[in-house]
């Protein structure tokens, strides 16, 4: 016997507006926040390491403390080039103005570069070909992460800089031959790092940034979001010991910060 057309109509929309009847993949809210798994490695004021793992949100916020340096990128240290996942807390690199800084916190986590993320956000790879800035500037390839910032104006900024240098996304001197994007689809460990104060470090022959937060970053979110960030830096206590930023930041086309 075949069902009449008013009880199949009922039947659909039962189907349709109760949740015990849907998918449960499709009840997921789209809202909630994704997670993502952190590795720290903070160094302690008696001088012990303490090494944390943090399950916290896949947000821009938490994911640009440790998304700059891939594996394998080579720091300058006072003791000579050390891969990135080889330092530890403590050691010494050194920054483009020729002084040894300790390293105080070491980010790392793992993406994979050529699958979106929440809201679709990528986390795409900028490879740098040797010489793409002079002579050794890189001495070999480098591969940054996407939060990673040169100290270096490209020439689309250099009227909003006023002359001055400013820290700029890599993504900014992508030009398709000598520093180009890349989206692997495996996975791929990236790295950032704090030293006492905002620096710009020696990575391969150019110059990078360390980690800072920003001026901006933390004015929006809420006092719950606030402590979380915070107690993945196991060598700082409020946000002020971040310290003021070194140089001007460049960001999205403009300058978020002025000159320390």
């Amino acid at each position: 016997m075949a069902i009449p057309h008013t009880l199949a109509r009922a039947a659909r929309n039962a189907v349709q507006h109760s949740p015990i009847l849907q998918d449960p993949a499709a009840l997921r809210a789209p809202s909630k926040p994704q997670l993502r798994r952190y590795e720290t490695m903070s160094l302690l004021p008696n001088g012990n390491i303490a090494e944390t793992r943090h399950i916290a949100p896949a947000l821009p916020l938490f994911e640009n403390a440790f998304s700059a340096f891939t594996r394998g990128s080579l720091i300058e240290s006072d003791h000579g080039p050390i891969a990135v996942e080889d330092l530890l807390p403590g050691d010494r690199v050194m920054t483009h103005r020729g002084e040894a800084e300790q390293v105080l916190w070491i980010g790392k986590t793992t993406l994979v570069p050529g699958r979106p993320g929440v809201g679709g956000r990528s986390h795409k790879l900028t490879r740098i070909m040797a010489d793409s800035f002079g002579m050794q500037k890189p001495l070999g390839y480098v591969i940054a992460g996407p939060s990673a910032r040169l100290l270096r104006t490209p020439g689309h900024l250099r009227a909003v800089s006023g002359g001055r240098p400013i820290l700029t996304p890599v993504q900014e001197f992508q030009d398709g031959m000598n520093i180009i994007e890349t989206a692997p689809p495996t996975p791929v460990d990236l790295f950032h790092l704090c030293l006492p104060k905002h620096s710009v470090i020696r990575v391969g022959g150019l110059e990078f940034e360390t980690y800072h937060p920003g001026v901006n970053a933390l004015r929006m979110i809420s006092h719950a979001m606030r402590s979380i960030y915070l107690n993945i830096f196991g060598h700082i206590n409020e946000l002020s010991e971040f310290g003021p930023q070194v140089y001007a930041r460049a960001g999205e086309g403009e300058i978020d910060a002025l000159s320390a």
